[in-house]
């Protein structure tokens, strides 16, 4: 007799499978890490199946995961993109090299086979570089609130971008600007060759999103936390509803 957790469920439609890229944390022993709030818009929004995958250099198999992917995202991270993989000088005090390497490297794979890629804040940033742009540090406090706040009072902090008339942004969400959380120590200083301005912060012009489709692959990417407080949130709507989209047509 089967037992009921054996019982094949009805075939249906296969879920797009996207992968989210872990972070290295250190406290009594390494672990993996990625934060719930990530997830859970890319299950009930986007409609995608997660896989998560481990930032460690030594198990990467690009391209195995590439022939298994049908999207990759590059989250936030408590760590920067370090100096010697393209950050800023400067902020070196929290870096993560594994997860550099492993980013890039899986990026590179993802867009060369046409699959969608995103990044959210450090995504972004890891992006910029991947397409030959520069990092800057945001060494004053508009773009980040002071340090030692919790985790609500960071996410508190924010200031108004202008979105790309007839961008992907700009169209998804119907509006022209957005008030939007900022909590991030790098930004880009010079953008990446063949990526498209989404959203510049209103007050100093600095670039907050980007898009581009090389190799026909969609590369959609922005500063700031689109799942931080999703449902209360135009832009967090807009964002996870346009990686639904990027993942349905993969091999349509």
């Amino acid at each position: 007799m089967t037992a009921p957790f054996f019982r094949r469920r009805p075939a249906g439609p296969r879920k797009p499978v996207i992968g989210v890229l872990s972070c290295n944390e250190f406290a009594d022993r390494p672990i993996q890490s990625v934060a719930s709030r990530f997830i859970e818009p890319l299950s009930r929004i986007s409609n995608a199946t997660v896989l998560l995958v481990p930032a460690i250099a030594d198990v990467l198999d690009a391209p195995a995961l590439t022939d298994r992917l049908d999207g990759l995202l590059l989250t936030g991270s408590r760590s920067n993109v370090a100096a010697s993989n393209g950050g800023c000088a400067g902020q070196n005090d929290r870096i993560d090299e594994q997860r550099d390497f492993v980013a890039l490297t899986l990026a590179e794979h993802m867009i060369e086979a046409g699959r969608p890629v995103f990044g959210i804040c450090r995504g972004l940033q890891e992006l910029n570089v991947l397409f030959g742009g520069t990092l800057q540090c945001a060494g004053d406090h508009h773009h980040r609130a002071e340090d030692g706040l919790s985790f609500p009072e960071l996410f508190d902090h924010g200031h108004e971008v202008s979105l790309a008339d007839q961008g992907l942004l700009a169209t998804a969400t119907r509006s022209r600007s957005l008030h939007v959380n900022s909590v991030h120590h790098q930004g880009i200083d010079r953008l990446g060759s063949g990526l498209d301005i989404e959203a510049v912060a209103a007050d100093d012009g600095l670039i907050e999103a980007f898009s581009a489709s090389p190799c026909g692959a969609s590369v959609l990417a922005v500063q700031w936390h689109p799942e931080w407080d999703v449902d209360r949130r135009a832009d967090g709507q807009a964002f996870f509803q346009l990686i639904g989209t990027a993942l349905r047509t993969v091999d349509a």
